[in-house]
Protein backbone atom coordinates (compact mmCIF):
# COMPACT_ATOMS: atom_id res chain seq x y z
CA UNK A 1 0.00 0.00 0.00
CA UNK A 2 1.71 3.23 -0.66
CA UNK A 3 2.22 5.36 2.21
CA UNK A 4 1.00 8.53 -0.04
CA UNK A 5 0.32 11.93 2.97
CA UNK A 6 -0.81 14.74 1.87
CA UNK A 7 -0.79 18.47 3.83
CA UNK A 8 -4.39 20.29 4.13
CA UNK A 9 -4.09 24.20 5.93
CA UNK A 10 -7.60 24.01 7.38
CA UNK A 11 -9.39 27.33 8.21
CA UNK A 12 -10.87 26.82 11.75
CA UNK A 13 -14.40 28.44 13.14
CA UNK A 14 -13.53 27.63 16.85
CA UNK A 15 -16.59 29.43 18.06
CA UNK A 16 -18.71 26.83 16.13
CA UNK A 17 -16.61 24.33 16.02
CA UNK A 18 -16.23 23.61 11.85
CA UNK A 19 -14.33 23.51 9.45
CA UNK A 20 -14.43 26.65 7.22
CA UNK A 21 -12.21 25.54 4.08
CA UNK A 22 -8.70 23.71 3.72
CA UNK A 23 -6.57 25.17 1.65
CA UNK A 24 -5.05 22.20 -0.54
CA UNK A 25 -2.80 21.50 -3.67
CA UNK A 26 -3.08 20.11 -6.82
CA UNK A 27 -2.69 16.38 -5.14
CA UNK A 28 -5.45 16.69 -3.02
CA UNK A 29 -7.70 18.20 -5.73
CA UNK A 30 -6.68 15.51 -7.85
CA UNK A 31 -7.80 12.79 -5.30
CA UNK A 32 -11.30 14.45 -4.24
CA UNK A 33 -11.70 14.49 -8.39
CA UNK A 34 -10.40 11.04 -8.72
CA UNK A 35 -13.04 9.61 -6.19
CA UNK A 36 -15.30 10.09 -8.49
CA UNK A 37 -13.74 7.69 -10.82
CA UNK A 38 -13.58 4.57 -8.27
CA UNK A 39 -15.96 1.90 -9.52
CA UNK A 40 -18.42 1.17 -7.06
CA UNK A 41 -17.24 -2.32 -6.27
CA UNK A 42 -13.71 -0.42 -4.72
CA UNK A 43 -15.46 2.28 -2.63
CA UNK A 44 -17.76 -0.63 -1.01
CA UNK A 45 -14.86 -2.60 -0.08
CA UNK A 46 -12.67 0.63 1.52
CA UNK A 47 -15.99 1.73 3.31
CA UNK A 48 -16.50 -0.09 7.20
CA UNK A 49 -19.00 -2.98 6.86
CA UNK A 50 -21.61 -1.59 8.77
CA UNK A 51 -23.19 1.90 8.53
CA UNK A 52 -22.94 4.20 5.27
CA UNK A 53 -22.86 1.63 2.56
CA UNK A 54 -26.24 -0.08 4.09
CA UNK A 55 -26.97 -2.64 1.62
CA UNK A 56 -24.32 -2.53 -0.61
CA UNK A 57 -22.29 -4.48 1.43
CA UNK A 58 -24.55 -7.57 1.24
CA UNK A 59 -24.55 -7.18 -2.51
CA UNK A 60 -20.56 -7.06 -2.73
CA UNK A 61 -20.64 -10.40 0.20
CA UNK A 62 -22.98 -12.35 -2.01
CA UNK A 63 -20.59 -11.88 -4.99
CA UNK A 64 -18.08 -12.76 -2.83
CA UNK A 65 -19.48 -15.96 -1.19
CA UNK A 66 -20.89 -17.06 -4.56
CA UNK A 67 -18.70 -20.05 -5.78
CA UNK A 68 -17.54 -20.51 -9.65
CA UNK A 69 -20.15 -22.72 -10.41
CA UNK A 70 -22.35 -19.52 -10.31
CA UNK A 71 -20.22 -16.93 -11.46
CA UNK A 72 -17.22 -16.67 -13.86
CA UNK A 73 -14.37 -16.04 -11.94
CA UNK A 74 -13.07 -13.53 -14.39
CA UNK A 75 -16.60 -11.52 -13.87
CA UNK A 76 -16.10 -11.95 -10.19
CA UNK A 77 -12.58 -10.46 -9.75
CA UNK A 78 -13.61 -8.01 -11.81
CA UNK A 79 -16.56 -6.77 -9.63
CA UNK A 80 -14.35 -7.28 -6.37
CA UNK A 81 -11.29 -6.15 -7.37
CA UNK A 82 -11.80 -3.32 -10.13
CA UNK A 83 -10.14 -0.41 -10.49
CA UNK A 84 -10.59 2.76 -12.22
CA UNK A 85 -8.87 2.63 -15.83
CA UNK A 86 -7.29 6.45 -15.81
CA UNK A 87 -6.33 8.98 -13.41
CA UNK A 88 -3.17 10.41 -11.30
CA UNK A 89 -0.76 8.80 -8.98
CA UNK A 90 -3.12 10.27 -6.25
CA UNK A 91 -5.52 6.66 -6.70
CA UNK A 92 -2.87 4.29 -5.21
CA UNK A 93 -3.96 6.62 -1.38
CA UNK A 94 -6.70 3.90 -2.00
CA UNK A 95 -5.65 1.04 -3.69
CA UNK A 96 -2.92 -1.05 -3.10
CA UNK A 97 0.11 -1.53 -5.68
CA UNK A 98 -0.82 -5.33 -6.04
CA UNK A 99 1.16 -7.36 -8.60
CA UNK A 100 0.28 -7.87 -11.72
CA UNK A 101 -1.55 -11.59 -12.42
CA UNK A 102 -3.44 -13.42 -15.10
CA UNK A 103 -6.40 -14.01 -13.48
CA UNK A 104 -7.96 -16.51 -16.51
CA UNK A 105 -6.37 -18.37 -18.89
CA UNK A 106 -6.95 -18.11 -22.35
CA UNK A 107 -6.90 -20.91 -25.30
CA UNK A 108 -7.11 -20.18 -29.21
CA UNK A 109 -7.58 -23.06 -32.07
CA UNK A 110 -5.76 -26.08 -31.79
CA UNK A 111 -4.35 -25.50 -35.34
CA UNK A 112 -2.44 -22.77 -34.31
CA UNK A 113 0.01 -25.12 -33.23
CA UNK A 114 1.51 -25.55 -35.99
CA UNK A 115 0.02 -29.25 -36.67
CA UNK A 116 -2.31 -27.52 -39.63
CA UNK A 117 0.36 -26.71 -42.24
CA UNK A 118 -0.99 -24.25 -44.80
CA UNK A 119 -4.22 -23.46 -42.56
CA UNK A 120 -4.94 -19.47 -41.89
CA UNK A 121 -3.93 -18.48 -38.43
CA UNK A 122 -6.97 -18.71 -35.89
CA UNK A 123 -7.36 -14.88 -34.17
CA UNK A 124 -10.58 -16.05 -32.22
CA UNK A 125 -9.64 -16.74 -28.52
CA UNK A 126 -11.83 -18.64 -25.35
CA UNK A 127 -11.54 -18.89 -21.87
CA UNK A 128 -12.50 -23.08 -22.00
CA UNK A 129 -10.24 -25.34 -23.71
CA UNK A 130 -13.40 -27.30 -24.18
CA UNK A 131 -14.69 -24.72 -27.01
CA UNK A 132 -15.16 -25.65 -31.02
CA UNK A 133 -13.54 -23.48 -33.11
CA UNK A 134 -16.73 -21.41 -35.12
CA UNK A 135 -14.66 -21.34 -38.51
CA UNK A 136 -13.36 -24.57 -38.84
CA UNK A 137 -14.85 -26.66 -35.97
CA UNK A 138 -11.32 -27.80 -34.33
CA UNK A 139 -10.50 -27.81 -30.49
CA UNK A 140 -9.73 -24.31 -29.19
CA UNK A 141 -7.49 -26.22 -26.68
CA UNK A 142 -4.18 -24.29 -27.48
CA UNK A 143 -3.34 -22.35 -24.21
CA UNK A 144 -2.26 -18.88 -24.52
CA UNK A 145 0.97 -17.77 -22.79
CA UNK A 146 0.22 -14.26 -20.76
CA UNK A 147 2.38 -11.47 -20.46
CA UNK A 148 2.25 -8.79 -17.83
CA UNK A 149 2.09 -5.23 -18.70
CA UNK A 150 3.32 -2.26 -16.93
CA UNK A 151 1.31 -1.58 -13.61
CA UNK A 152 -2.24 0.49 -13.24
CA UNK A 153 -0.82 4.10 -12.39
CA UNK A 154 2.53 3.46 -13.80
CA UNK A 155 1.31 5.93 -16.40
CA UNK A 156 -1.43 8.26 -16.20
CA UNK A 157 -3.77 9.10 -19.17
CA UNK A 158 -5.50 12.13 -17.43
CA UNK A 159 -3.45 15.03 -18.54
CA UNK A 160 -4.05 18.51 -17.86
CA UNK A 161 -2.72 21.61 -19.97
CA UNK A 162 0.70 22.20 -19.59
CA UNK A 163 1.38 18.29 -19.41
CA UNK A 164 1.05 17.90 -16.16
CA UNK A 165 -0.30 14.55 -14.90
CA UNK A 166 -3.90 14.71 -12.83
CA UNK A 167 -6.67 16.86 -13.46
CA UNK A 168 -6.33 20.12 -12.08
CA UNK A 169 -3.31 22.56 -12.67
CA UNK A 170 -0.75 23.19 -10.03
CA UNK A 171 -0.24 27.36 -11.12
CA UNK A 172 -2.71 28.22 -7.91
CA UNK A 173 -4.07 27.05 -4.45
CA UNK A 174 -7.34 25.56 -4.00
CA UNK A 175 -9.96 26.11 -1.51
CA UNK A 176 -11.84 23.07 -0.79
CA UNK A 177 -15.04 23.82 1.39
CA UNK A 178 -16.64 21.58 4.34
CA UNK A 179 -19.34 20.32 1.54
CA UNK A 180 -16.63 19.66 -0.77
CA UNK A 181 -17.04 22.72 -3.22
CA UNK A 182 -13.84 23.24 -4.75
CA UNK A 183 -12.57 26.62 -6.41
CA UNK A 184 -9.37 28.56 -6.79
CA UNK A 185 -7.73 30.31 -3.64
CA UNK A 186 -8.75 33.86 -3.88
CA UNK A 187 -8.55 36.63 -1.14
CA UNK A 188 -12.30 37.78 -2.72
CA UNK A 189 -13.51 34.63 -2.14
CA UNK A 190 -12.35 34.42 1.52
CA UNK A 191 -13.87 37.47 2.13
CA UNK A 192 -17.07 36.31 1.00
CA UNK A 193 -17.14 33.25 2.24
CA UNK A 194 -16.22 35.27 6.21
CA UNK A 195 -19.51 36.97 5.64
CA UNK A 196 -21.73 34.03 4.79
CA UNK A 197 -20.99 32.39 7.96
CA UNK A 198 -21.14 35.75 9.79
CA UNK A 199 -17.95 35.28 10.69
CA UNK A 200 -17.22 38.58 12.66
CA UNK A 201 -14.56 38.05 15.30
CA UNK A 202 -11.10 37.46 13.48
CA UNK A 203 -9.83 36.08 16.86
CA UNK A 204 -11.98 32.88 16.16
CA UNK A 205 -10.69 32.01 13.25
CA UNK A 206 -7.13 29.58 13.67
CA UNK A 207 -5.18 27.57 11.22
CA UNK A 208 -4.50 23.68 11.45
CA UNK A 209 -2.17 21.93 9.22
CA UNK A 210 -3.60 18.36 9.25
CA UNK A 211 -1.75 15.19 7.92
CA UNK A 212 -4.35 13.64 5.50
CA UNK A 213 -3.54 9.86 4.23
CA UNK A 214 -4.84 6.56 3.84
CA UNK A 215 -7.39 6.41 7.15
CA UNK A 216 -8.62 9.96 6.30
CA UNK A 217 -8.84 8.80 2.47
CA UNK A 218 -11.66 6.34 3.98
CA UNK A 219 -13.53 8.85 6.17
CA UNK A 220 -13.56 11.60 3.62
CA UNK A 221 -15.33 8.63 1.11
CA UNK A 222 -17.71 7.74 4.19
CA UNK A 223 -18.66 10.62 5.14
CA UNK A 224 -19.35 12.41 1.86
CA UNK A 225 -21.97 9.92 0.95
CA UNK A 226 -24.33 11.42 3.59
CA UNK A 227 -22.88 14.50 4.83
CA UNK A 228 -23.02 17.86 3.95
CA UNK A 229 -19.87 18.76 6.58
CA UNK A 230 -17.58 16.11 5.18
CA UNK A 231 -14.29 18.05 6.51
CA UNK A 232 -15.56 19.17 10.08
CA UNK A 233 -16.92 15.19 9.93
CA UNK A 234 -13.52 13.81 9.90
CA UNK A 235 -11.65 16.22 11.35
CA UNK A 236 -13.68 16.87 14.37
CA UNK A 237 -11.12 15.47 16.72
CA UNK A 238 -8.69 18.49 15.74
CA UNK A 239 -10.88 21.35 15.93
CA UNK A 240 -10.16 21.95 20.02
CA UNK A 241 -6.78 20.71 20.12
Amino acid sequence: MAATKMSLKLLVDQRNQAVLFAEAGKDFVDFLFNCLALPVGTIVSLLPKTGEAGSLHNLYASVENLSETYIERREKEALLNSKARTGPDGLRLLLPDAPASAPVDYYTCARNDGGYYGTPFCSLVTDSPCTRCPNCSNSMSKKLSWVAGPAVGATSTAKVPGGEGGYVTGIVTYMVMDDLVVKPMSTISCITLLNRFNVHEIGDLKEKVIDFGLDEAIKLLTASLHSKTVLTDIFSGVLTD
